[in-house]
């Protein structure tokens, strides 16, 4: 994974799919030897190879699956009486706060923990109303930074997830404005992507919930800007109930599409996979996307890039016009923009017709346009273009596009002048 470029891992510290991988056991605040040795082991291997972490304190999922032998049911010696009242029992809150004062005091002060995840996946199955559950949040925000500081004196980035694209109501603030929380995570599983027929539809799906996020958390944090990632994707339905995974080629080419869909449409990174496979690994097509996607992203000037949140072939987003069979995931600002342009799967006789615009910028501006092979990961060439007097800079299809090309991205940069 690192030698394919990818920085961020997510992991769960506690996987409750067999008997020996609970954290804790076998009651709450001991913790268990072997699952310690094995983070030892993990967080320094990470520090060898250059990646680092976005932890979660458990996999809910089996979590909510195993309650009956989780150590935390009060059943087990532990302080909860059932996954309902997880967010209302005071007992259940200071195990928790304990369990990320131990990561914190062991591990923190590694730069291999990139962030913390305070909940996998919230949702009302584990008790109080949302705005309950959003005054925990607060509390157990506090808390992690509390004890970061003591140990280590700085703190790290926090989010919380959620099973989906779009929040249920009495979420929406919480995942995407929380005001203790940095940046904004869901779970992109919906339509084609959990049952993908086609390697494209999926990819048209993670733009438009790449956009809504975006565009909510703008509309709830106005004059703000709060970054958001999708940290699981995959074919989730496709995989656990109809017990099927896709062809190695086929799934390459969906997630390569999912990929680029997701960071040009204003993403934070890649997006990050659920791989959904036996064995449960991503493919070695898969880490070669991800290199590609490594390497174009070294072409963008990220310390100084604030992209919009709109919708592409927004007013004042990028434009495609005249181009049947193409379709355009695109961010842009004032300065910069990202354009990820992908053939239509039914558009084999492909007609490089139209014209990719980006509209309100300076007139006579000069921009200068990188064209990335994202299947080759090599540069397919650079120009210089001009905006016209309207203030658009216009560039023909024929030109960004090589003959049967499937998909091609592109770095616009302004070019600033003494």
């Amino acid at each position: 994974m690192a030698d394919s470029g990818v920085t961020v891992l997510r992991l769960m510290l506690e996987y409750a799919h067999r008997e020996h991988r609970y954290f804790e056991y076998p009651q709450p605040g001991r913790f268990n030897p072997a699952m310690v040795r094995l983070w030892d082991d993990l967080f320094a291997l990470c520090e060898q190879v250059g990646i680092r972490v976005l932890l979660a304190p458990w996999d809910n999922f089996w979590m909510a699956r195993r309650w009956k032998r989780h150590p935390y049911n009060c059943a087990m010696g532990g302080p909860c009486e059932g996954p309902h009242s997880f967010f209302t029992d005071e007992a259940t809150f200071q195990a928790t706060v304990r369990r990320f004062q131990y990561v914190i005091e062991r591990w923190g002060g590694s730069g291999v923990i990139a962030a913390w995840d305070l909940f996998n996946e919230i949702h009302p199955h584990w008790g109080g109303t949302p705005q309950e559950q959003s005054a925990v949040i607060t509390r157990l925000s506090e808390a992690v930074r509390e004890a970061e500081t003591a140990a280590w004196g700085f703190t790290r980035p926090q989010t919380v997830s959620v099973f989906g694209p779009k929040p249920e109501p009495g979420y929406e603030e919480m995942i995407f404005a929380h005001p203790s929380l940095d940046f904004a995570t869901t779970h992109i599983y919906e339509g084609a992507i959990d049952f993908p027929t086609d390697p494209v539809t999926p990819a048209l799906t993670m733009g438009r919930w790449v956009r809504y996020a975006r565009e909510r958390a703008a509309a709830l944090l106005p004059g703000r800007t709060r970054p958001f990632t999708d940290s699981e994707h995959g074919p989730i339905h496709l995989f656990n109930d109809h017990r099927k995974f896709q062809t190695e080629a086929k799934d390459n080419r969906y997630e390569h599409n999912l990929i680029w869909a997701h960071v040009a449409s204003g993403g934070a990174g890649s997006g990050m996979r659920w791989p959904a496979r036996n064995p449960h690994i991503l493919t070695a097509g898969m880490r070669t996307s991800l290199r590609s996607l490594a390497d174009f992203s070294r072409r963008v000037d990220w310390r100084h890039f604030s992209p919009r949140a709109e919708p592409t072939d927004g007013v004042t987003g990028l434009r495609l016009d005249g181009a049947a069979g193409i379709h355009l995931f695109g961010c842009r600002d004032d300065h910069q923009a990202i354009a990820y342009l992908l053939r239509s799967h039914d558009s084999e006789s492909f007609a490089r017709n139209g014209t990719l615009t980006l509209p309100q910028v300076t007139p006579g501006s000069l921009w200068r346009v990188e064209r990335w092979d994202t299947v080759n990961g090599v540069s397919a060439g650079c120009q210089e273009i001009r905006a016209d007097a309207g203030g658009n800079l216009q560039m023909p299809l024929n030109s960004v596009f090589a003959p049967r090309q499937r998909d091609v991205a592109l770095v616009l940069r302004r070019q600033m002048t003494c």
